[in-house]
């Protein structure tokens, strides 16, 4: 993928020691879609990764080890999207899927999905799903 476009946002709160991690402005160029040109031409891909976990060893340790390690959280993403899909909803709920078998510490995970300039017929500058699980 030539135009990978990452934009890292961490933004902590504190509830019950809980923290939200937000991986935000992922782009891929990929292959989901229903329609046989979007098989092969493909399409750009905007993704956006809340996942909520307790940081707060982490945030005593300064230990990597002791938290979620987001670089793992947007390799398992940049792997999932390469997986062509028919539908924005499996993608998402793969990636939530994903997410949740790698990071057991991951409470809950929220993505969200646009597609760029979607074949719909018209002037549209994306469409977007987001799922939570």
């Amino acid at each position: 993928m030539n135009s990978e476009t990452i934009k890292l946002i961490l933004l902590f709160y504190k509830t019950e020691n809980m923290a939200l991690i937000e991986i935000e402005g992922m782009e891929f160029y990929a292959f989901h879609g229903h329609f046989d040109v979007e098989k092969v031409a493909g399409n750009r891909f905007l993704v956006n990764l809340k996942i909520e976990a307790d940081c707060s060893r982490a945030g005593q340790t300064d230990n990597l080890e002791d938290t979620l390690d987001y670089q793992k959280a947007y390799l398992a993403m940049k792997e999932e999207m390469a997986i062509s899909s028919d539908l924005l909803e499996h993608v998402c709920q793969r990636i939530i899927s994903r997410i949740k078998s790698e990071f057991p510490e991951a409470q809950k995970v929220s993505v969200k999905v646009s597609k760029m300039n979607p074949p719909m017929g018209g002037q549209i500058e994306k469409v977007s799903l987001t799922m939570e699980g």
